[in-house]
C-alpha cells in the first residue's frame, strides 16, 4: 500500500499567509509564488488559459453583463477548471471597455484561484486564517503572519459563541456559493454554522452586502 500523500494533502497543508495581500475585503495570493511552489512539488503541472473559440480572445463577453476569464490547471493528470469575472478596483464587474491590463490581472488571479481547488491557499477562500495542519512555511527563519478575518476567540477546551466579522461570514457565504448552493440553502447553512445570527438585523445587513458584492 502506497504512503504517498495526495496533491490535496500536500498543497492544503501549506501556510501561504506571508505571500498574500489584502485589498478591501479580499485577500490575494501572489500568483508567481503560488505557481512556483506548485511546480517545485509537481514539475509536470501545467495550466491552460481559455480562449473563446469564435474570437480567439482570452475571455468571453456579454454586453451589459461583462467579461469572464477561465483557466484549467492539470496536476498529476487531473485537470480542474476555474473562472473569474473581470473586475474594477472596487471589485465590481467591468461591463464594458476592459483593458488588456484588466484581462491579464484577472487571468492570473483566476490561476491562483484554480490552484486553490487543488488545495493551495484554499483556506483563504473558505474564510480561515490558517490551514488545518500547516506543514510547510513560506520562507526560512520567518514567523508566519495570520490574516485578521475576525475569527471568534478560542480558549482552552471551549469556543466562544461570538459572531465572527462580516468579512468572515461573507467569505463563508462565498464558499457555499461556489459549491453550487442556492440562496435559501446558503442562508440555512449559515444559520447552522453561526446560530447566533438567526433572526438578527445583522443577517439582513449581511445578505444585502453579499448581494452587492462580486465574489472572487
Amino acid at each position: 500500500m502506497s504512503n504517498k500523500k495526495s496533491v490535496w494533502d500536500t498543497l492544503s497543508a501549506i501556510d501561504v499567509n506571508d505571500h498574500t495581500k489584502k485589498k478591501g475585503n479580499l485577500t490575494y495570493l501572489s500568483w508567481a509564488w503560488a505557481w512556483g511552489l506548485v511546480k517545485s512539488h509537481y514539475p509536470s503541472a501545467t495550466y491552460k488559459i481559455y480562449r473563446n473559440p469564435h474570437t480567439n480572445q482570452q475571455w468571453d463577453y456579454q454586453e451589459g453583463v461583462g467579461y469572464m476569464c477561465s483557466t484549467t490547471v492539470t496536476i498529476e493528470k487531473e485537470p480542474l477548471e476555474m473562472w473569474l469575472p473581470v473586475m474594477d478596483n472596487r471589485n465590481k464587474s467591468i461591463v464594458k471597455n476592459a483593458t488588456t491590463f484588466d484581462i491579464n490581472k484577472t487571468i492570473m488571479r483566476c490561476l491562483t484561484k484554480n490552484l486553490a481547488v487543488f488545495g493551495l491557499g484554499h483556506y483563504i477562500y473558505a474564510g480561515e486564517d490558517l490551514p488545518d495542519s500547516p506543514t510547510e512555511s513560506l520562507s526560512v527563519n520567518s514567523t508566519s503572519k495570520k490574516l485578521d478575518l475576525g475569527l471568534p476567540t478560542k480558549t482552552a477546551g471551549a469556543t466562544t459563541t461570538t459572531i465572527p466579522s462580516d468579512e468572515k461570514i461573507l467569505s463563508t457565504i462565498g464558499k457555499y456559493h461556489t459549491e453550487g448552493k442556492g440562496l435559501t440553502e446558503i442562508y440555512d447553512s449559515l444559520i447552522k454554522k453561526y446560530p447566533a445570527l438567526k433572526n438578527t438585523v445583522r443577517l439582513t445587513k449581511i445578505k444585502k452586502q453579499y448581494n452587492e458584492q462580486e465574489t472572487v
